[in-house]
């Protein structure tokens, strides 16, 4: 899929560009034209050769979130477009669930949605244009068994992004969502490490109630990354509100 031309002259800002989604998200939004600026808590694993800028940012400190979005805006010019993929992982049924994994989930993923679009927001709305997409996740509204943490905190994190996207659509700023489902990612296999595990995703597992991928093949990095790609851009300028999941159609209803 090319999107060739798509972000010519435009500032993007990709959160969580030292995981393969990011990643991939940061080189598509180049490949398009956008000067990108990279951002992940691990400064040192964020990609160097498609990227105008690369900086840390734990995206849970709201200081640091403000020092990001300004850096960005004074090195590279006012942000476009915004690419919110940051996020944390923490598997383990309820009765086990440690109390600090619930809330790094929720420090990562709530919280660090809310400061990072709210920055970014705030000077969107002062020039009444730009276009935000934010990585959430089918497990938002799908029960997964040992994931009540990262689900929980998904689900925050996309009723925050359609009530952003609610309040900006007036001023001319797009907000939306792309939730995958399983893709082939660090954090994907850190659960599903053997093939059997993947064949447990691709036919659905009865005993932990969970459907199956009809598409039958778990999603690559870049099938998420055109995803998000396509609606930053203008070709995508009379949507919004809009949750697009990329999951094969692994929730049936999506």
């Amino acid at each position: 899929m090319s999107h060739a031309g798509d972000f010519a002259g435009r500032v993007a800002l990709v959160t969580g560009a030292a995981g393969d989604i990011g990643r991939a998200i940061a080189a598509t939004l180049a490949a398009g034209g956008a000067r990108v600026a990279a951002s992940d808590l691990d400064g040192m694993a964020l990609p160097a050769d498609h990227v105008a800028l690369a900086l840390p940012c734990d995206v849970g400190d709201a200081q640091a979130v403000e020092a990001l979005v300004d850096a960005v805006e004074r090195e590279l010019g006012p942000i476009d477009h915004l690419a919110h993929a940051a996020g944390v992982l923490r598997v383990a049924d309820t009765v086990d669930l440690a109390e600090d994994d619930w809330d790094h989930c929720m420090r990562v993923n709530a919280r660090g949605t809310f400061l990072v679009t709210r920055a970014v927001a705030r000077r969107m709305a002062a020039r009444q244009r730009g276009s935000i997409v934010v990585v959430g996740s089918n497990a938002a509204t799908a029960p997964r068994t040992g994931m009540a943490a990262y689900a929980a905190s998904k689900a925050a994190v996309h009723q925050q992004v359609r009530c952003l996207a609610l309040e900006l659509a007036p001023l001319g700023i797009r907000c939306n969502l792309v939730s995958p489902g399983s893709t082939d990612t660090a954090m994907q296999r850190a659960f599903a490490a053997t093939e059997d595990d993947r064949q447990r995703i691709l036919r659905g597992d009865p005993d932990r109630f969970r459907l199956g991928v009809p598409v039958g093949r778990i999603a690559a990095p870049e099938d998420v990354a055109h995803a998000v790609a396509f609606l930053l851009s203008d070709r995508a300028r009379h949507i919004v509100l809009h949750d697009l999941r990329v999951d094969g159609g692994a929730t049936l209803d999506g």
